[in-house]
C-alpha cells in the first residue's frame, strides 16, 4: 500500500477516535443529563436511559477500536454506521427538530440545521478513510472483550451517578397544567410566587431576561390567589409552566414568605434559591449550570 493511503487512514483514525471517545465518555460519565438530551431529540422516556448507555458504549468502542490496526476496520464500521443512522433519524424528525442543541461534543456546540450534516458528512468521510486503507481486521475475540469491559464500565458509571444524587427527593409526579408531569427525571426549576407580591413580580420579570439551559424546564408555583397565575406570567413574561400543587411541594421544600425557588436534578433538590435580589438568583443559577 503507498505510504499516503497508510497516513490518510491514521490520521482519519485519529481523528474520528477523538470526536467518538469524547462523545461516548461524556455519555458514560453522566447519563442522567444525557437521558433528558435525548429526551428532547424526541426519543421516549422510557427508552432515553437505554439509548443513552448503549451510544455511550458505541460510540467509546468505535473511537478505541479505530485507533488500533488490529481492529480499525471494525472501529471505521462501527462509527459509520452510527453516524448514518443518526443522520437518517435527524432527517426524517428535521422539521420537528430544526433548531434543538445537538452538543455531542464537549466542546463543540452545535444545533440541528444544514450544518448539522455537513459536520456529519465529514466524519463520515473521515470514518471511510481510515477504514478503506486499513489492513483487515482481526481478533474478535479481544474486540468483544473491550466491548464487555466497557458494558461493565458504563453500568459502574450509573450505579456511581444513582448513588451520587442527594437532596430531598421531590414527588415522582405533580399536575403541570392540568396534567401529570414527571419530576424524576431532568432538570427543573420550581418557582413560588404570590401573583399579588411585588417582590415576586420583580423577581419573575428579572429572571424572564435569564438564557435558560436547553434542558432546564421552569415551573411556576401560586402560593395564593392560583386564578391569577397565568396573567401573572403573562405580564413578567416569564416563560414557565403552572402548577397548583403547592402542598405536597411545599411539605417537601419548606419555606416562609415568597419568591422562593428550588433546582432539582433527577428528582431530587440540587440546591434551594432563596435570594432575589440582584445578583441573585442569576449568580446562584448560574453557578449550578441551570442559566448561562
Amino acid at each position: 500500500m503507498p505510504a499516503w493511503k497508510g497516513a490518510v487512514s491514521t490520521v482519519g483514525a485519529i481523528l474520528v477516535a477523538i470526536l467518538f471517545l469524547s462523545a461516548g465518555i461524556w455519555k458514560m460519565s453522566d447519563p442522567f443529563r444525557w437521558m433528558t438530551m435525548v429526551e428532547q431529540l424526541l426519543v421516549p422516556y422510557p427508552l432515553s436511559l437505554l439509548a443513552t448507555l448503549a451510544l455511550g458504549i458505541s460510540e467509546t468502542l468505535a473511537g478505541v477500536l479505530i485507533l488500533f490496526p488490529k481492529y480499525r476496520r471494525w472501529g471505521a464500521l462501527l462509527a459509520g454506521g452510527l453516524l448514518v443512522v443518526f443522520m437518517i433519524y435527524i432527517g426524517i424528525n428535521y422539521s420537528r427538530l430544526v433548531g434543538k442543541d445537538c452538543s455531542c461534543f464537549p466542546w463543540v456546540k452545535r444545533t440541528i440545521g444544514p450544518a448539522f450534516f455537513e459536520g456529519d458528512v465529514l466524519m463520515l468521510v473521515a470514518a471511510v478513510a481510515a477504514g478503506w486503507w486499513a489492513k483487515p481486521a482481526r481478533q474478535l475475540r479481544s474486540a468483544i472483550l473491550i466491548l464487555v469491559a466497557l458494558a461493565v464500565l458504563s453500568g459502574a458509571s450509573y450505579g456511581y451517578n444513582l448513588m451520587s444524587q442527594t437532596g430531598a427527593k421531590a414527588p415522582d409526579t405533580i399536575t403541570v397544567d392540568g396534567k401529570p408531569y414527571s419530576l424524576a427525571h431532568g432538570r427543573v426549576f420550581l418557582f413560588f410566587y404570590d401573583p399579588a407580591c411585588s417582590h415576586c413580580n420583580e423577581a419573575a420579570e428579572h429572571m424572564s431576561t435569564y438564557h435558560w439551559m436547553d434542558d432546564v424546564t421552569v415551573i411556576g408555583i401560586p402560593t395564593a390567589t392560583p386564578r391569577f397565575a397565568a396573567s401573572f406570567l403573562h405580564d413578567t413574561k416569564l416563560k414557565a409552566l403552572t402548577s397548583l400543587d403547592l402542598v405536597p411541594l411545599k411539605k417537601i421544600f419548606p419555606f416562609g414568605d415568597p419568591p422562593y425557588g428550588v433546582a432539582l436534578e433527577n428528582g431530587r433538590e440540587k440546591a434551594p434559591v432563596a435570594h432575589f435580589d440582584n445578583p441573585e438568583p442569576a449568580d446562584s443559577l448560574r453557578k449550578i449550570g441551570f442559566i448561562e
